[in-house]
């Protein structure tokens, strides 16, 4: 069987996870070329995983007729452009989240998506993928909890990254577009797609007041009302002392479904002086390591099997206008009305 040609551009903690899981554990694909704008990181990958082609320049990769798709993990303000581009170019595109950072450089990407309807393109939303995630929206499709009412999203990345996010926090959006957008895709997908109304955002830098000068902050929380009634309650977090530390609740008619009450490394319990410990996952790439994996798999598969992936373009179009809603409340104070 052919495999599919892959390009990546971006080789930063993700994007050199992606890259790895194209190169080594995604059958059907091959990874064949890499791009950064930093060149060690092109050379390393060159040199130790084989690949045959290396680009500091992203339009130059797409002059490259022996590739068949490019996966987007650069900076969050590219992506928009970069999609459009590789489409543009002929290729199949999978980008990570978010689509945009605006909602002008989002409908950029959804008309260059219509644009080539022949093309498979994927948005990295990779916890629809996670297997517990995936578990808990089938039992809500099978009326398990009967209608889900209430969600409830904490995503609180670990003290021990932070200077990493500092060093980007000019340029990642705030703290809702950069880390709870995930969260809002999971809540639009446990609602079933339906549409926000109003939310009211509120958080500062507690621990580091350096994000407020870029009129952001290192905990904030949402709340969300959405058509019909339904409630979202998010908290996001860049301050957890114990580690990456990422739970979801759906409270249904019938019943309530919990994931990741406890951010567990694995089923290990340590016994000694201090009592009882359960050790939590370090961070992201950590905790969602299989569903990087698993998404990844679905790009390919996708391509090959003729087929669209269930996560679209305007998924990341909707996720972004919430974000934005709930950045602007957070600077301006009060509540923000859609409808």
């Amino acid at each position: 069987m052919k495999k599919i040609k892959v390009g990546i551009v971006g080789l930063g903690r993700l994007g050199k996870k992606h890259a790895e899981n194209i190169a080594f554990r995604v059958p059907g694909a091959e990874l064949m070329a890499a791009c950064s704008i930093i060149t060690e990181e092109v050379e390393w990958v060159r040199r130790n995983w084989g690949i045959k082609y290396g680009y500091t320049n992203f339009y130059d990769m797409l002059q490259n007729k022996e590739l068949d798709a490019i996966v987007i993990a650069s900076s969050s303000g590219e992506h928009c452009k970069q999609i459009e581009a590789a489409l543009d170019a002929g290729f199949h595109v999978f980008c990570e989240k978010p689509l945009g950072i605006s909602i002008e450089e989002c409908k950029t990407a959804e008309k260059a998506v219509e644009k080539h309807p022949a093309k498979v393109f994927m948005l990295g939303f990779m916890r629809r993928y996670d297997p517990s995630y995936a578990y808990a929206k089938q039992k809500i499709d099978e009326g398990y909890i009967g209608e889900p009412y209430i969600i409830k999203a904490t995503s609180i990345d670990p003290e021990s990254a932070i200077q990493g996010v500092l060093k980007y926090a000019a340029s990642s959006g705030g703290i809702f577009m950069d880390m709870a957008v995930h969260d809002i895709d999971l809540i639009r997908w446990y609602f079933g797609d339906i549409e926000l109304d109003s939310v009211y955002a509120s958080g500062r830098g507690f621990l580091h007041k350096e994000f407020e000068k870029y009129e952001d902050g290192d905990n904030a929380c949402a709340m969300m009302t959405f058509k019909d009634g339904y409630i979202a309650m998010l908290h996001a977090g860049r301050t957890a002392p114990h580690g990456y530390h990422i739970e979801t609740e759906i409270i249904g008619t019938k019943g309530t479904l919990r994931i990741g009450a406890i951010p567990e490394k694995n089923l290990v319990s340590i016994f000694n002086e201090d009592g009882m410990l359960k050790e939590c996952v370090s961070g992201f790439l950590e905790r969602f390591e299989q569903a990087y994996r698993l998404e990844m798999e679905e790009f390919i598969n996708c391509i090959i099997e003729g087929r669209k992936p269930d996560i679209t373009v305007y998924d990341g179009t909707k996720a972004t206008e919430i974000a934005h809603a709930a950045t602007r409340s957070f600077k301006e104070k009060k509540l923000i009305t859609l409808r």
